[in-house]
C-alpha cells in the first residue's frame, strides 16, 4: 500500500500485477496515489519481478548493494524478509517524471541480445574454460548437446541442473579457486551448477565454462523444472553482446533526459 503519490514500475517474471484490483501494465513508470495498493499473483511466466520506484527506495547501502542476503541477515531491510506493517520510505519521492506520456520500451526490442531458444528452451552461451581440460571430448559435447533441468534446491546462490552427467578425464575436484557470476561448476556427480548472484568467492569443482553476462538474466528466470541448454562461444562474441546490451540500456536512460 503506498503512504503517498509515487511513481513507480514493475519488471520481470508476470506476476499479473493489479493495482487496486485492475491490471497493471508491466515495464512502463505508472503514477500511483495515496492509499493505492499494488498485488501480485503467482508467476505467469518467469520467476522474479522487481518493483522500482521513482526516487530509490530509502535503504542503506551494504557493501554498495541495497539487496538483502537471506542467508547472512545482511543488508536490505534489517537483513530478512518484509513482513506485515514493514514500512519503505523513498530516498526523493517523485510524483511524476518528465515526457511519462511516452513509452520508450517496446517488449522485444532487446531480443537481439538474448540467446536463442530451441523448442522454447533458451540455449545459454557459454565461454569455455578455465578448467575444461579436467573433461573428455565427450564431457564437453555432452554439455552442449543434452537438455538439463533447473533443480528444486536452487536458489539466489545456485542453479542447479539435472540431467546427462558430463564426464571427466579423471575426476573434478580441484584446488579452491576464484569463482564469477555464471561459472558453470560440474560436481562430483557430473550435474552442472551455475554460480548466481549469491555465489561464494571460491569453489572446488571444476568449472567447464562462465555463462555470458548478457544470459545470466534469462537463468535468473528458469523455475525448477523449466529446462535450459548450452552453446559456447568466443571471449569476442561475449564482448560483443555485452556491448550491444550496455548499448540498449544507455539509450533507454538517454530517452528519459
Amino acid at each position: 500500500r503506498f503512504c503517498a503519490a509515487s511513481v513507480i514500475a514493475v519488471t520481470g517474471a508476470d506476476m499479473k500485477p493489479k493495482l487496486n484490483g485492475v491490471d497493471f501494465p508491466m515495464n512502463q513508470a505508472v503514477c500511483v496515489h495515496t492509499g493505492d495498493t499494488l498485488t501480485m499473483g503467482f508467476a505467469v511466466s518467469g520467476c522474479r519481478a522487481y518493483l522500482a520506484a521513482a526516487g530509490g527506495m530509502k535503504i542503506e547501502p551494504v557493501l554498495g548493494s541495497r539487496s538483502t542476503n537471506l542467508k547472512c541477515e545482511l543488508g536490505g531491510f534489517c537483513g530478512r524478509a518484509l513482513q506485515a506493517g514493514d514500512v519503505i520510505g523513498l530516498t526523493a519521492r517523485k510524483d511524476t517524471l518528465p515526457r511519462m506520456e511516452k513509452r520508450f520500451y517496446e517488449p522485444g526490442k532487446e531480443e537481439f541480445c538474448l540467446p536463442e531458444a530451441e523448442d522454447k528452451i533458451p540455449v545459454l552461451r557459454v565461454v569455455k574454460g578455465p578448467q575444461d581440460d579436467y573433461f573428455t571430448e565427450k564431457g564437453i559435447r555432452t554439455l552442449t548437446e543434452a537438455v538439463y533441468t533447473v533443480t528444486n534446491d536452487s536458489n539466489r546462490m545456485a542453479c542447479k541442473l539435472s540431467g546427462e552427467a558430463v564426464e571427466f578425464v579423471h575426476g573434478g575436484d580441484i584446488i579452491s579457486d576464484g569463482i564469477v557470476t555464471g561459472s558453470i561448476q560440474i560436481s562430483s556427480n557430473g550435474m552442472p551448477i551455475i554460480m548466481l548472484a549469491d555465489h561464494q568467492t571460491t569453489g572446488g569443482y571444476a568449472k567447464i565454462g562462465t555463462v555470458v553476462s548478457v544470459d545470466i538474466p534469462v537463468i535468473g528466470q528458469r523455475k525448477p523444472g523449466e529446462k535450459v541448454r548450452f552453446r559456447f562461444v568466443s571471449v569476442e562474441e561475449a564482448q560483443r553482446l555485452y556491448m550491444m546490451q550496455q548499448r540498449l540500456l544507455d539509450s533507454l536512460e538517454k530517452a528519459w533526459r
